[in-house]
């Protein structure tokens, strides 16, 4: 009797289980159908019609889109984004990875000193610095260019990948790095050759984190960039809405489904390592 209770038992929590995962499932599906089909109509279907009612002509999303870039300046806003999300992440976890390594297995003075210096620029709010950084990049000249969006994504990702690279090495077996010592590798050859190619989930993880913080930016785009062909793609999406907005409802979800998709193609493509990156991290802490 007992038994078939404690069956019962698990077969309820399995359907509970699965109970949850559908409405969890709806309710990050809904916000998504509600822009793909709103994408679909036109600005008279939009005010007329309900969120979810099927459009008239599912084509009409390709004019919208036409329509967004042409306001907004989409199409540079996505290439720029590319560009720092890309630089950006791929600089941030090679510079994080080898100061992790350098903090957690080389002898260096005071490792736990110079990794608290380098997270410390985590501990206070982003705001804090937009009035010095604006005025430092309009003195040097960095002001809306490439390369100085692209220094700023590089250098801010930088402590957040070296508190997951950092957590990663300290649980690495120190065995291997003393067996490629007594085989004659320099510190940078562990590193390169052994050490980097053992800590390819954490990497990916943070590739993905990374290019997914950067991609998703507002705030810096829009104080540190003010043309079409430097400003990110958040930015440039601000000029369908708001105040100043010159979009419909329609162009602006189409602009904004726009804008999503390359960020869900590489978490779709890298979702194996994504996962394994998060399990580490949490065993870490």
């Amino acid at each position: 009797m007992i038994e078939k209770w404690a069956i019962r038992q698990r077969a309820l929590d399995r359907y509970l289980a699965l109970a949850l995962l559908c409405l969890f499932a709806i309710a990050w599906v809904t916000p998504l159908a509600i822009v793909a089909l709103s994408s679909m109509k036109t600005p008279r279907e939009q005010s007329q019609s309900g969120i979810l009612a099927l459009p008239e002509n599912a084509a009409m999303i390709l004019d919208n889109i036409a329509s967004a870039s042409e306001l907004s300046g989409i199409g540079n806003g996505i290439l720029s984004s590319l560009i720092y999300a890309f630089v950006g992440s791929v600089t941030a976890v090679i510079a994080a990875s080898s100061a992790a390594y350098s903090i957690a297995m080389l002898k260096i003075r005071f490792p736990f000193f110079w990794f608290l210096i380098i997270y410390s620029g985590t501990i206070f709010p982003f705001q804090m610095y937009l009035m010095p950084l604006f005025g430092l990049y309009q003195t040097v000249g960095l002001y809306d260019t490439r390369f100085g969006m692209l220094l700023f994504y590089s250098a801010i990702t930088v402590p957040f990948c070296i508190f997951v690279f950092r957590n990663y090495f300290i649980g690495m077996q120190g065995e291997v790095i003393e067996a490629a010592s007594l085989d004659g590798a320099s510190s940078f050859q562990t590193y390169l050759r052994i050490v980097l190619p053992m800590a390819k989930a954490p990497a990916l993880f943070l590739f993905v984190t990374q290019f997914s913080w950067i991609w998703n930016d507002f705030l810096f785009g829009q104080v540190l960039a003010k043309s079409d062909d430097v400003r990110p793609v958040m930015t440039s999406l601000a000029m369908l809405s708001g105040t100043y907005g010159k979009g419909s409802i329609p162009q602006q979800m189409a602009g904004a489904l726009t804008a999503s998709i390359p960020t869900l193609i590489l978490f779709f493509a890298l979702q194996k390592h994504f996962m394994q990156g998060i399990i580490l991290n949490t065993a870490g802490e």
